[in-house]
């Protein structure tokens, strides 16, 4: 059994849980300060998902407007270099993103992007389309997951975030093995660090 770490950021911490210590996030630890990451990756899965959850110090419908302005996800998303969007009628969205991952890696896919929003809550899911054209090494077998943004109970003027993301790269060259980790769990603390710095404008 892994321990738990705490890595400390630029404005926040990651605890970080093994999926046999916790198999769920605990709500009443989240923090301002700390990003509650847990690894829920099945054993027979070639993907890995991975369920975080933090408070951030801005209203829902702030922090909801931020993750559904699409083409700004480079200015918060790590690795993310472009994002090239296609408002659907439906008021979803299909976005191609171009991932620049370590030692000079790009990899390529769509996600239809689907928002849910209600007065006090607000939910956006995400799941990979078909993009004719690219090559298997050139983009990634699967990826889906959602936000999940609601108001925090004794202050409503900050927002409790839940955040799942399940990916799989698909066949991964020997070595090259840190790809999955590098698009999910090494990122979702960095994202949550630069969301927090960008909802302070």
């Amino acid at each position: 059994m892994k321990h738990t770490t705490v890595l400390t950021g630029i404005t926040a911490s990651l605890l970080a849980l093994s999926s046999t210590q916790a198999a769920q996030l605990d709500a009443s630890k989240f923090s301002e300060t700390q990003v509650q990451l847990i690894d829920q990756s099945k054993a027979d899965s070639n993907g890995k998902t991975f369920a975080a959850g933090t408070i951030l110090n801005a209203p829902v419908a702030k922090v909801c407007a931020t993750i559904q302005a699409y083409e700004d996800y480079p200015s918060f998303m790590p690795n993310t270099a472009k994002a090239k969007v296609t408002r659907q009628a439906d008021e979803s969205a299909l976005v191609d993103f171009t991932l620049n991952l370590p030692l000079g890696k790009v990899k390529k896919y769509r996600l239809k992007m689907t928002p849910k929003v209600s007065p006090a809550t607000c939910n956006l899911s995400w799941k990979l389309q078909p993009w004719e054209g690219l090559r298997q090494e050139e983009t990634i077998a699967d990826t889906s997951g959602y936000w999940e943004l609601t108001p925090l109970a004794d202050n409503p003027a900050k927002t409790v975030v839940k955040y799942q993301v399940f990916t799989d790269p698909g066949p991964v060259p020997m070595g090259l093995g840190w790809i999955v980790d590098s698009m999910s769990k090494d990122s979702i603390p960095k994202m949550m660090d630069a969301l927090r710095t960008k909802l302070r404008w």
